[in-house]
């Protein structure tokens, strides 16, 4: 499956999630359930995943925490906040660009329309 293909299915749990929840939960919430829906829908999703970064030759082995990594090609980053910022796509970026993930989805649970709550952040993929 293309990470495209699996960024579709993403995108459909979280609008199932979000159309039942609705937005002001804890992010933590949004996670362990969109964890489970993608587990549900036979995709291997990996919560809180240690990442080691290397730095001036030292490699620090939890260098960060991915929120969600999906069938080992994708990040994606949770926020339940009323609106995202230029920085949360510069972390996802950089969080691709560390991992070598070509595909990050940056999902705001906190949006009113979970339309404006998506990103794409890509790292070398092509649409």
């Amino acid at each position: 499956m293309t990470e495209n293909e699996i960024a579709d299915r993403i995108m459909d749990a979280a609008f199932q999630i979000h159309w039942e929840l609705g937005p002001g939960l804890l992010e933590s919430v949004y996670e362990v359930i969109l964890a489970r829906k993608l587990t549900d829908m036979g995709l291997v999703a990996e919560r809180q995943v240690p990442v080691s970064i290397r730095f001036q030759d030292i490699v620090f082995d939890e260098g960060f925490r991915a929120d969600l990594i999906v069938e080992q090609k994708i990040i994606i980053e949770l926020k339940s906040v009323e609106r995202l910022l230029p920085v949360h796509s510069k972390q996802l970026l950089t969080y691709l660009r560390l991992t070598g993930c070509r595909l990050g989805l940056l999902i705001n649970f906190g949006e009113n329309l979970m339309k404006d709550g998506f990103k794409r952040i890509v790292n070398g993929l092509e649409r």
